[in-house]
């Protein structure tokens, strides 16, 4: 048996239900004698197993010679078959290819399916504050260019070592996907303006948000995540940005900021069905239920936030979502004025998301 491959299988029996992303970081740090090209060729095996999985448990309900098949033949070798149900042919839970047929049609979502299992694109978001993109791209660093739809983006033409690069511990780029900078930039906050992010993970959107302000105003980030929150201190220390502010749940300055914010954005928790390239292992997880869950803790999540909008303010709500209950279909149970919506479908330069902007009615 391959090097590598001993690899791939000590990595999925012990992998469990943690990140897929996440999980094999820290198993490529735990295990130094695995060079440059084997974590490449390791992590291309994992993503396909995983991405591919309603596949290859149809041609091997044991689970057991899953690798075997992988090596013997190509997912499109194998995806040839006539046996193979359209679902699985597309990448797809049946739940989820259900939806997709329902929400955007047949061709879309067979589009969209086989879309979902490539490798996700690699982008970056130039830190403004300290260079402009185009002194950025002058750096010629890697293969790399900019994109029209948001003006700090550029998109790379594969994975790059990013975060061993000088220009990443100086903070001048954080990596983000185009899609997410473009919701970013529905938060049209101006210099001196009070901005909160209510669900900031670690940051992402905040430190976009933040390049635009002109280190003038002020912007908080919450999140009920203390890790996340943690990290997020530190991507805003790199970054130079000094009027930002991160509060966990409670904080004695929530209290203080209700009803006065110019802006709220609330990236709400979702099915994250627009970045399943991503996070291939998320697709067995999505079902009728958790999508259920998930709609009434959106709803809970804006009636909370919008309480720490002026009365001329302005809430934007974002999801990841590919799935109508989580997007459109919420706007009616928010206690808010619609002004406009957004829908990113994924593309090869980006991932899928939707964003509505309202006004307090």
């Amino acid at each position: 048996m391959k090097f590598v491959d001993t690899h791939v299988l000590a990595f999925l029996k012990q992998w469990g239900s943690r990140p897929l992303d996440l999980s094999l970081s820290e198993y490529f740090r735990a295990h130094r004698a695995l060079g440059a090209k084997d974590r490449r060729e390791m992590g291309e095996l994992v993503y396909t197993l995983v991405r591919w999985k309603g596949l290859f448990d149809q041609l091997d309900p044991t689970g057991t010679k899953h690798l075997f098949l992988l090596r013997k033949h190509s997912v499109p070798e194998w995806l040839a078959k006539e046996t193979v149900p359209e679902h699985v042919r597309y990448g797809l839970t049946p739940f989820l290819y259900e939806q997709f047929v329902k929400a955007h049609g047949l061709e879309k979502a067979r589009e969209l399916g086989t879309l979902l299992n490539t490798q996700a694109p690699t982008a970056l978001r130039v830190n403004t504050r300290k260079i402009s993109r185009d002194e950025f791209l002058a750096k010629n660093l890697f293969p790399m260019r900019a994109v029209s739809s948001t003006p700090a983006g550029i998109l790379l033409e594969k994975r790059e070592p990013l975060f061993a690069t000088d220009e990443f511990k100086q903070g001048l780029f954080e990596v983000q996907d185009i899609g997410s900078q473009i919701v970013a930039d529905l938060v049209a906050a101006k210099p001196g303006e009070r901005v909160l992010d209510y669900c900031s993970g670690s940051g992402g959107k905040a430190l976009a948000i933040a390049a635009r302000m002109n280190g003038t105003g002020e912007l908080y980030l919450h999140d009920v995540r203390p890790r996340a929150l943690a990290e997020a201190k530190v991507r805003l220390k790199r970054a130079g940005v000094q009027n930002a502010q991160v509060l966990e749940p409670g904080h004695n300055t929530l209290k203080k900021l209700l009803g006065k914010m110019d802006w709220v954005l609330v990236d709400v928790p979702c099915t994250g069905t627009g970045t399943l390239r991503r996070n291939p292992d998320q697709k067995t997880k999505i079902d009728a239920t958790m999508v259920e869950e998930l709609v009434v803790k959106q709803r809970q999540i804006v009636a909370e936030a919008v309480k720490y909008l002026k009365p001329t303010g302005r809430l934007v709500y974002a999801t990841c979502s590919l799935l109508p209950p989580e997007n459109e279909l919420q706007i009616p149970h928010f206690p808010l004025q619609l002004e406009q919506s957004l829908h990113l479908l994924p593309t090869p330069e980006h991932d899928g998301f939707f964003a509505s902007i309202f006004t307090i009615r």
